[in-house]
């Protein structure tokens, strides 16, 4: 949203209009897509799939951190957001827990659909608890925006593949029918564009059956307030600067041009400091800090018994070790 100028003093406008809040926070013609992926590229494939471009090479597996795309699906304006893996082994709980919120904070105030990602001919018996897991960790009312999106190796046959799927008694139907019997075959060459209008489709008649809202929950909303309040406190840093190059505009510019440049370097600002305080706010360093610190505070307890037979010194370093090492502080949010 652009920032006109009036007669209002700068900080007031500021406060007012950069980065003003609709219902949703953003363009309502933009589609969230929160991408949720168990093992493996899948999740990463679809991605992009979905964008049309390669974001994620072929041997990508798996990220330690959450990450927002743009882009547009048939003409449709989306945001793809990744996380990592939700059996991920490689990352701790407390990072995990991070990288949780942190995708939550890059969606809010919620995404309109969670695209859960599997390999075709490959579902594992792990597998088949990701929708538990996705109801403890996004809401226990996720599944109803949510489609399972298959990648398969091999010719697409449409309609008829899908049909096979449906009636096929493998684990793989019953983990669909978990999701309300919603999916979507994509096939892993991702610039195979042949499907995308139907994928889109079905991605906008689930959301239209939902009432056209995006799905949120008491975290997506505490990420939304905790977004919010970092994008207020940026805008506050960061009024000088603007002030500064208002007054280097009003000497470049008059007129209609004038207010042109002034509307642009609003908005990328204002598109900056969200972007800023959607990966970097309280809520994450809060979550981050008291992980740490419990995680921390018992590890060093538990090392400290194992160091005790090392003398002091060793309890001292062997404490040291077990708090950096502990997972504890993970289940603290």
């Amino acid at each position: 949203v652009g920032l006109f100028v009036s007669s209002q003093p700068l900080r007031s406008r500021l406060n007012t209009n950069v980065m003003t809040s609709s219902p949703e926070l953003s363009s309502p013609t933009e589609l969230r897509l929160l991408v949720v992926g168990s093992s493996g590229h899948s999740q990463f494939l679809l991605t992009n799939h979905i964008l049309g471009r390669k974001e994620f090479a072929k041997n990508v597996t798996s990220i330690s951190g959450s990450i927002k795309n743009t882009g547009e699906l048939a003409g449709r304006r989306v945001a793809v957001i990744n996380g990592p893996n939700i059996y991920d082994k490689d990352i701790s709980q407390v990072k995990r827990k991070m990288e949780l919120r942190r995708s939550k904070c890059l969606c809010i105030p919620g995404p309109h659909a969670f695209l859960v990602t599997f390999d075709m001919e490959k579902i594992s018996l792990n597998e088949m608890r990701t929708p538990k897991l996705m109801k403890e960790r996004f809401g226990r009312h996720c599944l109803r925006h949510c489609m399972v999106l298959l990648a398969y190796d091999g010719k697409l046959e449409g309609a008829a593949l899908e049909d096979r799927v449906q009636k096929t008694d493998w684990p793989l139907r019953e983990l669909i029918e978990q999701y309300g019997g919603r999916f979507h075959i994509i096939s892993k060459n991702w610039r195979d564009r042949s499907r995308d209008r139907e994928l889109l489709q079905k991605i906008e008649r689930m959301v239209a059956s939902l009432g056209g809202v995006c799905f949120s929950s008491r975290t997506f909303q505490r990420a939304e307030d905790c977004v919010k309040k970092e994008v207020k406190r940026l805008k506050k840093q960061r009024t000088g600067e603007i002030e500064k190059a208002w007054t280097v505009m009003e000497k470049q510019y008059i007129a209609e041009d004038l207010y042109q440049q002034k509307d642009a370097y609003t908005a990328n600002v204002g598109a900056e400091i969200r972007a800023k305080a959607e990966m970097d706010n309280g809520w994450l360093r809060t979550s981050l800090a008291r992980g740490l610190g419990t995680g921390f505070v018992v590890g060093a307890v538990m090392g400290a018994l194992f160091g005790s037979i090392e003398g002091p010194g060793g309890m001292v370093l062997y404490g040291i070790i077990g708090g950096a090492a502990s997972p504890w502080g993970a289940f603290y949010q």
